[in-house]
């Protein structure tokens, strides 16, 4: 891209130095940054984006294999998502969550249709953290329960309950404000908890694991479990064989409700609707954000039960939110249902994953050895780097920092160059490009991730 629109609608040539050091004193001078020590961290300016790629003021393009934070899954400027905001904005910008809305009502129905049988209503949110703290709420008052269990090697948002029931780094420095959350261990054979030699043990396993906190817990104190369906960025820990389905029959036995946080994977990032119908085991309560609209306008929801919904026929549901199922965020909603079925969007992550993705990523685990385990779906996969393959050290320490974090800046600076934003986290980097990639995007991409693995190779044994 050599030219650039700003935001009185100018057009300007790239490479703008001028524009660039604009944005970088307003942005150091001025926004404080989230999960970040404000004096270390330089944030790169982006003039421009269109599909799968955005542009920094220097004019140097990259391909965005992280779909930002895993939310872009129709990528950049997708015309037909910013036609609908603009349309919507023309004829009524906003309208309070108490009153009936074309727009709104629509886009519940379309997520309704490619929910499960038994899941007519849906709960509307401004994002995944607050649909997370909504779920809970719902179970909490169906149940009359308090406890909530969820994994360790887990992301729930950073809001107040969400961050209590997160399983990561980011919890500790926040404390743990919900007394009710217990952790457990999920399944993750590659380093197992469990001592499990395969994916049938490693399911047997957990499931005993999880049953047992239950019964420790006690159930009749458990209002709910909730379960990333496929953990995100923890990992992109593919639930094995039986797993989901040993978690429905367990909440079936206690009583307890099943929360799908479909925050990251769902809306097509792994060939479906939501990953769970790929790997079965039915919810009682769905969680979504992120991919509904590509976060173009901040939008998330819970898809309700019949059962869980009809507790609150004559009981006042205590919760609500000023933007909840703002029009703006709909329409982006719609107009990305629209674009699934006429470019078949489903389709084509599946085809692309199989027969694309997978191949090349089995070829750099028998290549490079850097690289561990490879494991994922779809569009959505996690390379696990490793210092020894027999020791599975990884290469840099669990929620390393610093210099113990050199080996995978090193890795992530020669992506860059290379013309690529990785997602790293940890010892990890995920393959999680928009939706709408062509097959030529993303076998360059994974060409310069291919290359940049050499410097990865650098730090092995």
């Amino acid at each position: 891209m050599s030219r650039y629109t700003d935001r009185h609608g100018a057009t300007h040539t790239l490479p703008d130095a001028e524009a660039d050091a604009q944005v970088r004193a307003d942005d150091r001078a001025h926004v404080f940054h989230s999960w970040s020590a404000q004096a270390l961290i330089d944030p790169v300016p982006v003039a421009a984006g269109a599909g799968s790629t955005f542009w920094d003021y220097a004019g140097t393009g990259y391909l965005d294999f992280g779909s930002q934070l895993v939310n872009l899954n129709l990528g950049h400027q997708h015309p037909d998502l910013v036609a609908a905001i603009q349309q919507q904005a023309g004829r009524l910008a906003t309208i309070q969550p108490s009153i009936a809305n074309d727009v709104r009502g629509e886009l519940a129905r379309l997520i309704a249709d490619v929910a499960p049988d038994g899941l007519e209503k849906v709960f509307f949110t401004n994002g995944g953290a607050e649909a997370n703290e909504y779920a809970v709420r719902l179970a909490r008052q169906s149940t009359g329960r308090r406890k909530v269990l969820s994994m360790y090697r887990s992301y729930h948002g950073s809001t107040s309950t969400a961050i209590s029931l997160t399983g990561d780094p980011r919890r500790w420095a926040n404390d743990v404000s919900d007394t009710g959350a217990v952790r457990f261990f999920g399944p993750y054979l590659y380093r197992s908890p469990f001592h499990a030699s395969t994916l049938q043990e490693e399911s047997q396993r957990a499931l005993e694991h999880l049953e047992q906190t239950i019964l420790l817990e006690g159930p009749a104190t458990i209002a709910a479990i909730i379960i990333e369906s496929v953990v995100g960025t923890n990992g992109v820990l593919v639930p094995p064989p039986g797993y989901l389905q040993g978690v429905r029959e367990l909440c079936d036995r206690h009583g307890i409700v099943y929360i799908a946080d479909e925050v990251m994977v769902g809306f097509g990032r792994m060939g479906e609707w939501f990953a769970f119908q790929a790997y079965g085991g039915q919810p009682d309560l769905i969680t979504f954000a992120k991919g509904v609209n590509s976060g173009y306008v901040p939008l998330g929801g819970v898809v309700i039960s019949d059962r869980i919904a009809a507790h609150f026929d004559t009981t006042p549901f205590a919760g609500g939110l000023t933007y909840s199922g703002h029009p703006l965020a709909c329409a982006a909603g719609v107009a990305t249902f629209e674009v699934f079925a006429r470019d078949g969007i489903l389709e084509r992550v599946r085809d692309l994953g199989e027969r694309v993705v997978e191949p090349t990523l089995r070829s750099w685990a028998s290549r490079h050895p850097s690289v561990g385990e490879v494991r994922g779906r779809g569009l959505f996969w996690a390379v696990e780097l490793v210092r020894d393959r027999e020791t599975r050290e990884p290469l840099v320490p669990f929620n390393a920092s610093g210099s113990d974090a050199a080996p995978m800046g090193a890795f992530a600076a020669a992506a860059k160059k290379a013309g690529v934003w990785p997602f790293v986290h940890f010892n990890r980097t995920h393959i999680a490009p928009p939706l709408v990639i062509t097959e030529d995007e993303l076998v360059r991409g994974l060409s310069a991730i291919d290359e940049a693995l050499t410097v990865a190779d650098g730090f092995t044994a």
